[in-house]
């Protein structure tokens, strides 16, 4: 089964017309099943809620989309924002889709401009009615065209974050999450980081499916065996014990490179926060360099030891863009 995580910002009406709806917390999960010479492929779109109110569910969900649809009722600050979230993100595929609000009217040629500055180039624009067959169609394509263009993340380390644990009665402890990379098998042995417990996998849920193997990209749950649950917590990290995918960061020196439309600059004792691997990690900026920062966390940040980690660095009190920018060349310090 192929999993296409798709980042949808936009009205639960336009989610519906593409998929049915499921799961719902801070994120609204709509899937949509096809087939295609006799394999499952499945388009998750996945829409934040509270946004703009609150900021976090939009980046957990750019955490795992590889690509974009985001519905236009205006050019306002929340638009931008996501615009600006999406680019640091790295999600060059997707369409915008243009649905005024009110009856008013929006300058397509505004819209480009405005995808352009914020990195997404390469983005669609879309006006008047929405074909909901050939958007699916559309982005069924998109899936095939990543599966050949990109390195498959399951031969990679696993990285496995939690944003959900509780009991279930004659199955036991569960954690689910989305992989982020690597893949996860029935009977496999696991680390949970930070309190370093190891535990095993008893079985595996994708889809409300039992499966033999999670692979990157799904939202699996995990029932585990011979494992505290006091070692679980939303943000904790499943991988392998001992293959060094993950470093706890208690401090991180990194270049910022500034988002699209920031004006503002950071400042020594700022307080800030890391959005990773589904992480939203606090901390306070101990120290400027031009370009460089040095930030220390009230909790381990968790970076990938193959370098690979993408970081969004956050101001929640910045009006009206909260995203600061894109963290690169991520080191550990102290």
């Amino acid at each position: 089964m192929s999993v296409l995580n798709v980042a949808l910002i936009g009205s639960d009406e336009f989610a519906r017309s593409l998929g049915k709806k499921g799961d719902s917390r801070d994120i609204d999960s709509y899937v949509h099943k096809g087939s295609k010479d006799g394999v499952v492929r499945v388009l998750s779109l996945l829409r934040p809620l509270k946004h703009p109110e609150s900021i976090r569910p939009l980046l957990s969900v750019l955490d795992v989309a590889k690509a974009g649809l985001l519905e236009i009722g205006a050019l306002d600050a929340p638009v931008g924002e996501a615009m600006v979230a999406l680019g640091c993100s790295g999600i060059s595929t997707g369409r915008a889709i243009i649905a005024p609000r009110d009856g008013n009217w929006i300058d397509p040629g505004q819209v480009r401009v405005m995808l352009d500055q914020a990195g997404l180039s390469e983005w669609e624009i879309m006006e008047g009615d929405i074909d909901e067959h050939e958007t699916r169609e559309w982005l069924f394509g998109v899936q095939d065209e990543l599966s050949k263009t990109t390195p498959d993340a399951s031969s990679s380390s696993l990285i496995l974050p939690v944003d959900q644990h509780f009991n279930v009665k004659g199955v036991g402890l569960v954690a689910i999450g989305y992989v982020q990379s690597g893949s996860l098998s029935k009977h496999d042995e696991v680390e949970v980081l930070p309190a370093s417990d190891v535990g095993m996998v008893r079985s595996l849920q994708v889809m409300d499916d039992d499966v033999e193997v999670a692979h990157s990209g799904d939202r699996v749950g995990v029932a585990l065996r011979n494992l505290r649950e006091q070692s679980l917590h939303r943000g904790c990290m499943i991988c392998v014990p001992g293959d060094g995918a993950l470093i706890g960061h208690e401090s991180s020196s990194f270049d910022l490179e500034l988002a699209p439309f920031q004006r503002k600059e950071l400042s020594v004792g700022d307080v800030v926060h890391a959005a990773s691997d589904l992480q939203f990690t606090v901390g306070r900026v101990s120290g400027l360099e031009g370009a460089s920062v040095v930030v220390d966390w009230d909790s381990p940040l968790w970076i990938r030891g193959d370098g690979s980690s993408r970081v969004l660095i956050v101001q929640l009190d910045a009006v009206p863009m909260r995203v600061m920018g894109r963290a690169s060349n991520v080191q550990k310090t102290g």
